[in-house]
C-alpha cells in the first residue's frame, strides 16, 4: 500500500478567512467534492492528504479558489462545484473563467458562476441574437438582464426593453382590480426587481419615465421596430409560434436581442409554444444563437439541480411510454379466427 499523498498551501488570513466560507461552507464543499481527501486547517495553511491523484486536483482547485478570492470574488458553494467540473474537463482556469464580472452595483458583482453561464454570456457579446433555453435557477434572465444594464452604462445602446407575455391577459386577468397596467404588473415584477438589483434604486423610476428602459408585456411589441435598443424576451417558453414570429421581426439596426425561457414549464393552454418551434426553424443560423443551460448550471440551492434532474427523467420515461403506447396501437391486428358453424 502506497504512503497517502500531502500537499500544505500558505493563504494569509484574510482569504483564508473568505476562503473557507461562513461556517467552513466551503471547506465542507471541498471535502464532499473529494471524500477521499483529508482537509486540514492549521492557521495560515491547508493541509491536503489522502490518494495522490485526489490530493493533486484538490490542490489545484485550492490553489484556484485562492486567486479568485484574490481577484475579490465572493466565493460560495457553486465556485467550488463549478471549479471542480472546469479542471476535470480541461476548460480552463476557472479564477480566469469565473471571476470576469459583468457588473458590479453596492459592492456585489454579477458574474457567470459556471461553464454553461460564461458560454452564455460569450454568445451575447458575439451574437445578435441568443437564446438562453434551460431550466429554473440557471441565471437565464438575471445575466440577459446583467449584459442588457451593461450595454446601457458604456452606451452601446439607447435604451433596454424587457418584455414578457402576459397568457391569461385575454381572460382571467381581466376579472382583477385596477387598470391594465395593474393587472400586467405582477408578469412583469421580476423584471422590475431584478432592475433594482442591478440600478440604483433612485434611478430606475427615472430612466423608466424616460423610456431608457421599458418593461411592457409582450402584446406592445406588435408593429414595433426596435433600433439601437438591447432587448430581452423572459418566459419565451409562453410564446405562441405567432408572437415569436412577431417579436423576432422587431428587430431594427444596432440592436441585440435576448430570449429566454425554459421548454419544460409551458403554460399555453394548446401547448404550442413558439420557443419550442424556433429552435427548430433557426439553428444554425448565422448571427443566431441558442445557449442550452442545463441542471449544473443551476446556481440556486443544490436540491434545485437535483429535483430537475428527477423531472427530467420522469419526462423522459413518460415519453417513452408513451411512444411505446402509439407503437403498440399501430401494429395490425391478428388474422380472425374462423367461427364454428352450429
Amino acid at each position: 500500500m502506497t504512503d497517502p499523498a500531502r500537499a500544505e498551501l500558505e493563504v494569509d488570513g484574510v482569504a483564508m478567512v473568505r476562503l473557507l466560507g461562513p461556517q467552513d461552507r466551503l471547506l465542507s464543499t471541498l471535502e464532499q467534492r473529494f471524500p477521499d481527501v483529508t482537509v486540514l486547517v492549521r492557521g495560515n495553511q491547508v493541509v491536503l492528504e489522502g490518494p495522490d491523484s485526489d490530493v493533486r486536483a484538490a490542490e489545484r482547485l485550492v490553489r484556484e479558489l485562492i486567486e479568485m478570492v484574490k481577484n475579490g470574488v465572493d466565493l460560495g458553494p457553486t465556485d467550488v462545484t463549478a471549479g471542480a467540473s472546469i479542471l476535470e474537463r480541461g476548460q480552463g482556469s476557472p479564477a480566469e473563467v469565473l471571476s470576469q464580472a459583468i457588473l458590479t452595483s453596492r459592492g456585489k458583482s454579477i458574474r457567470p458562476k459556471t461553464m454553461g453561464q460564461k458560454s452564455y454570456v460569450d454568445a451575447i457579446d458575439h451574437n445578435t441574437i441568443v437564446f438562453g433555453i434551460g431550466p429554473a435557477g440557471t441565471g437565464k434572465t438575471y445575466l440577459a438582464m446583467a449584459k442588457a444594464v451593461q450595454a446601457l452604462q458604456r452606451k452601446e445602446v439607447d435604451r433596454i426593453i424587457l418584455s414578457r407575455p402576459a397568457i391569461e391577459a385575454g381572460e382571467r386577468l381581466g376579472f382583477l382590480p385596477g387598470t391594465l397596467n395593474d393587472k400586467i404588473d405582477p408578469y412583469l415584477r421580476p423584471l422590475y426587481d431584478a432592475l433594482n438589483e442591478m440600478m440604483d434604486p433612485e434611478l430606475v423610476p427615472k430612466l423608466l419615465a424616460a423610456g431608457t428602459v421599458e418593461v411592457a408585456p409582450l402584446a406592445y411589441m406588435r408593429g414595433r421596430t426596435l433600433n439601437n435598443a438591447f432587448v430581452v424576451l423572459d418566459e419565451a417558453q409562453n410564446t405562441t409560434p405567432e408572437q415569436m414570429k412577431m417579436f423576432l421581426t422587431r428587430l431594427g439596426f444596432g440592436t441585440k436581442m435576448v430570449v429566454t425561457g425554459d421548454i419544460t414549464q409551458v403554460d399555453l393552454p394548446t401547448g404550442a409554444s413558439g420557443l419550442q418551434l424556433v429552435s427548430k426553424i433557426l439553428d444554425g443560423m448565422d448571427d443566431i444563437h441558442f445557449a442550452r443551460l442545463t441542471s449544473e448550471d443551476v446556481v440556486r440551492h443544490s436540491l434545485v439541480g437535483a429535483i430537475v434532474d428527477r423531472y427530467t427523467a420522469y419526462d423522459a420515461q413518460q415519453q417513452a411510454r408513451r411512444y411505446t403506447r402509439e407503437q403498440t396501437d399501430k401494429k395490425p391486428a391478428g388474422p380472425e379466427r374462423p367461427r364454428r358453424k352450429r
